[in-house]
């Protein structure tokens, strides 16, 4: 049995083989039901009211700390981390050397010697791997997700976001909220207990972002719940949850480029398990290619080509500056046809065959990586990723990377919709099928958080 994921790559005939014969379905969002009431209505709570996103449970932190952690993170970053200080964040964007993304997260700085490092597993992984072989001031102690659960983390974390989010956090507060700028840090009182708040935004909506001692979290949590019902509070499910990313246009999911590379990544596959998120991920989708960096993606394609920057030496720095800011994909969102979708859903529950592949709502993705293509006229002109309903548009959106010279909005595509060929148990017999999609902005509506 493969100890590495390295080893158990080589064992599955390449990368590739090993992601598309996984059966890992959609990620599970551990610690909080499927829906505290309905996710319809929790969907809306973010536009009209405000909602509460439980964030204590599924996301990764890596802890630095010593007294060379921002020079360190700066070898790392694509984006400009020289004005990181304490109580600031920043959301920080690395590559593999082939200057495709590896994943993004957001450091928190807490103290000059100790910077949380919050996201998705990948980007811990990352950070620590290097942190054990580099001679800087600088030590990496990470503090799981709770998929697999345990007694306690080091902090909760929970967001509240929508146009009530602002008033309800005012009452909450023991005396005045202080004034937090944007990706600011502001510490405050709640029910007695010292929290900080970091003002941002989730689903283009304004917000903050509360944490504190884990000890503290039930009375923290009971304050701003007995207050919320004036103010429209829904708390988001593990239904809806996942859902937010979808109208503010962040791409959670896209494949990882450590799977390629050189010797400096498969260092990185020697030190991952076999069985890491990373080795455990499957890879799904109608978008089938035989050549692995097919399924990468690059900073300046996800819109981040404003962020990046040359004047600090970085892992990918060279690869960046030889595309010259030049993407060959730009970020859109297509907004699905509501006649075909449900037409293939009730085509995929009834008994005629050959079905269709069905479509759970409110997130239809079935892969933890989701590559579906996109067609102009029988041509492949893009791909198709993070996937989910959104009662505020009334359709299924997702978002996607087209070719640049095929982006106008309102253009009508082709969604490709089934897995062909899939050697994976949770997927169904079933046939590919096409769902028209509307090319839409990303993100698809305007953003109303105040960037001062």
């Amino acid at each position: 049995m493969a100890d590495t994921l390295e080893q158990k790559i080589t064992a599955a005939g390449g990368a590739l083989n090993m992601l598309r014969s996984s059966d890992l379905g959609h990620v599970i969002f551990p610690g909080i039901p499927p829906e505290f009431t309905n996710w319809r209505d929790e969907q809306n709570a973010w536009h009209h009211a405000v909602v509460l996103f439980e964030q204590s449970y599924h996301m990764t932190e890596l802890h630095l700390r010593g007294a060379d952690v921002l020079k360190f993170v700066s070898g790392f970053a694509s984006n400009d981390l020289s004005n990181l200080h304490p109580l600031r964040a920043k959301q920080l964007v690395m590559c593999a050397p082939d200057g495709n993304l590896i994943s993004d997260c957001i450091l928190f700085c807490e103290a000059e010697d100790f910077l949380r490092v919050v996201g998705p597993p990948t980007a811990s992984s990352w950070l620590q791997f290097n942190a054990e072989r580099t001679d800087l001031a600088v030590e990496a102690v990470r503090d799981e997700n709770m998929i697999v659960p345990r007694d306690r983390r080091d902090v909760f974390r929970f967001q509240l976001q929508g146009p009530n989010a602002l008033p309800l956090l005012q009452e909450a507060v023991d005396g005045d909220l202080p004034e937090i700028k944007f990706f600011r840090i502001g510490e405050l009182r709640i029910a007695g207990h010292e929290v900080r708040a970091l003002r941002h935004g989730m689903a283009g909506r304004p917000g903050f972002e509360l944490y504190g001692p884990w000890e503290v979290q039930a009375e923290v949590r009971a304050r701003i719940e007995a207050l919320g019902a004036q103010y429209g509070l829904r708390k988001a499910g593990a239904m809806t949850y996942p859902t937010a990313a979808q109208e503010s246009g962040w791409m959670p999911r896209p494949l990882p480029a450590l799977y390629g590379g050189g010797a400096e990544m498969q260092a990185f596959r020697d030190w991952l398990p076999a069985r890491s998120f990373e080795g455990m991920a499957s890879l799904g989708g109608s978008f089938v290619s035989d050549d692995l960096t097919e399924y990468f993606v690059e900073p300046y394609e996800l819109g981040y080509g404003p962020m990046v920057r040359f004047d600090h030496d970085y892992v990918g720095r060279e690869a960046l500056m030889a595309r010259n800011g030049q993407a060959r994909r730009t970020k859109v969102t297509l907004e699905w046809n509501n006649d075909d979708v449900f037409d293939v859903m009730r085509r995929s529950v009834g008994t005629a065959r050959p079905r269709t592949k069905f479509i759970s709502l409110p997130i239809p993705m079935y892969a933890t990586f989701e590559y579906d293509r996109v067609e102009l006229d029988g041509t492949c002109i893009g791909i198709s990723q993070w996937s989910s309903y959104s009662s505020n548009a009334g359709s299924v959106l997702s978002t996607a990377l087209i070719e640049t010279e095929h982006v106008e909005m309102g253009r009508e595509v082709t969604l490709v919709w089934g897995e062909p060929g899939s050697r994976r148990a949770t997927v169904e017999d079933h046939e590919v099928t096409g769902i028209r999609a509307r090319i839409a902005p990303v993100p698809y509506f305007e953003k109303s958080i105040k960037k001062d």
